[in-house]
């Protein structure tokens, strides 16, 4: 039924009413219904049925959100959407899809739509799409007050506490962040290992409407394909072999909150075409159940692959690839961001001292800034972090200099930022060159089985000699192995857990060993190990070595 009058229950809004909204569609029932549930809200409405009368409204009124089809008499409801989002201080703008039109509906979220709903409409949708915008709203008044009293908002608070810069990449990157927060449309994070990509999700969630809901991060990369749908979706008892109780899935976890793919890009393709229907219809349906559940989550997906070309490859879905990339953000590298290195590397000190319960701030010294400045950083902000827990366990002084660091202008050295490895493009490890010919010159067997354990995360170890082991006992029966059958391929058992894994075991085992010969003095034991005392504490809390002994005797 197609109108073009205007239908009100109320000529004026009622005196409880505090909110104001306008619904375009040519179905009167449809818009009936939509204004009676909004009523019920405290919000008064009004309808218009084609693209000019809801012109008309909208420039002689002024109202708080909008809610319109897509398919109008008279033009395309995403003709609206186009002008209303190019305004500065734009509403938010709701967009109602019939089915099949999901395309237009994603278009209308990459045009700055706030959200969108299916037709057959269902109230309870239609109820968290409105609470949602009433919450932007609220946010959004708070915002303008802020600004009027030339005071920072509680979201520009929270972004400079945890986003630490201020140069052009970092203000740009907040301010995008707050205009995303306001949003429902699925978001893609992109770039490079290191960048915070989680960190950046997790802000746009703690400054969405969807904050009080749960953020539920999952490592696609880290999840066994054979189990990807019962964790996705959950499954009911006795669904399958193992099966012995019923298990709800990440996304009604995430429900009313927000779902954080992480490395989106490792999801087996069979996965991706069932990711794509509940993303899709918004409705999940467990391993062995007869009934689909709906669930209101907002989908931020990353990677630091690059997806449009797996796309290209074949290796993923374009058509998921569609609805996760419906506002992409890339997030600037360190090396885009020079101007943060100090600022963030004094932030990253602080916080390793109190981790580390470090008697004495650590501070940096202008040779270190320099050295930073120069350095590039293949692992990003991760990479800073590493250096700086590296210099802090090699040395016990209270100021970090650059040789601590190992950097220059002229040494590259990166982080393989996917298994949190420090690698040196150059060949030169961190260690000066007394202490690399140091430890070059011990040729005990043990030692280096010792000093290459130490070494697990590519992390020179300073001080590896014979004589480590000269006071331990009890070392596993591989690192007693003769030179020889070490060196026999045909001997020597290959370790299932693979070579990283093997080697933090053993290196987790010599520390234990140590702490049990001191009655787990960490004092007495970094003496024992000819490390620092700093070093074996960083060793300790990496492996997850729980300090179950008396500190009472430790000092630093």
């Amino acid at each position: 039924m197609t109108q073009s009058t205007t239908l009100n229950v109320a000529s004026k809004p009622s005196e409880t009413a505090s909110k104001t909204a306008l619904v375009i569609d040519d179905e009167a029932d449809l818009c009936r219904l939509m204004q009676i549930t909004l009523k019920k809200m405290g919000i008064h409405t009004d309808i218009a049925y084609d693209l000019a009368t809801a012109r008309t409204h909208l420039t002689n009124n002024d109202y708080d959100f909008c809610l319109t089809d897509l398919r109008l008499p008279d033009g395309s409801g995403l003709e609206l959407v186009k002008e209303i989002g190019q305004k500065e201080q734009a509403m938010p703008i709701a967009v109602i899809t019939a089915h099949g039109s999901m395309d237009l509906a994603i278009e209308a979220l990459k045009y700055g739509a706030f959200d969108f709903v299916n037709k057959p409409l269902e109230l309870p949708r239609l109820r968290q799409l409105v609470e949602h915008a009433l919450k932007v709203l609220d946010e959004k008044a708070i915002d303008t007050s802020d600004e009027a009293t030339a005071k920072k908002s509680p979201a520009e608070l929270m972004l400079d506490e945890r986003l630490i810069g201020s140069s052009p990449a970092m203000s740009q990157l907040k301010a995008t962040i707050i205009k995303l927060a306001r949003s429902q449309a699925p978001v893609f994070l992109w770039g490079e290992s290191g960048t915070g990509k989680e960190v950046v999700a997790k802000l746009i969630h703690d400054l969405s409407s969807r904050r009080e809901g749960s953020f539920v991060p999952v490592n696609c990369g880290a999840i066994p394909s054979e189990l990807m749908e019962s964790e996705f979706f959950g499954h009911k008892k006795g669904s399958f072999t193992g099966a012995t109780t019923d298990k709800i899935g990440l996304f009604q976890q995430a429900d009313g909150g927000t779902l954080f793919l992480d490395e989106v890009a490792d999801l087996p393709l069979a996965m991706q075409v069932k990711l794509l229907r509940a993303i899709q219809e918004k409705t999940v349906r467990a391993i062995g159940d007869t009934k689909e559940v709906a669930v209101d989550i907002r989908i931020l997906s990353a990677t630091h692959k690059d997806l449009a070309k797996l796309v290209q490859q074949g290796a993923f879905r374009q058509d998921l690839f569609y609805r996760i990339n419906v506002i992409e953000l890339k997030l600037p590298t360190l090396n885009e961001r020079g101007d943060d290195i100090e600022h963030l590397a004094t932030h990253f000190l602080n916080e390793i001292v109190s981790e580390w319960q470090l008697d004495d701030p650590i501070t940096l010294s202008p040779d270190a800034i320099t050295a930073l400045s120069q350095h590039r950083f293949e692992g990003n902000v991760r990479e800073l972090r590493k250096l700086l827990e590296l210099a802090i366990s090699l040395t016990e002084s209270a100021t970090i200099t650059a040789e601590h660091l190992g950097v220059s202008s002229d040494l590259r050295c990166g982080l393989d930022a996917d298994n949190s490895q420090l690698s040196t493009n150059t060949g030169t490890n961190l260690l000066s060159e007394n202490q690399s010919n140091a430890a070059n010159q011990s040729n005990d067997t043990t030692s280096s089985a010792i000093s290459s354990s130490f070494g697990s995360n590519h992390y020179p170890t300073a001080h590896a000699s014979s004589s480590l082991i000269a006071n331990i006992t009890d070392i596993p029966s591989i690192v007693h192995r003769p030179q020889g059958e070490l060196n026999d391929l045909e001997q020597t058992n290959i370790p299932d857990e693979g070579l990283e894994a093997f080697l933090q075991e053993q290196e987790r085992q010599v520390i234990i060993c140590a702490l049990n010969q001191t009655n787990w003095n960490k004092t007495n034991a970094a003496k024992l190990l000819q490390t620092s005392f700093r070093s074996l504490r960083y060793r300790m809390k990496k492996l997850g070595i729980e300090n179950d002994g008396d500190e009472e005797d430790d000092t630093e």
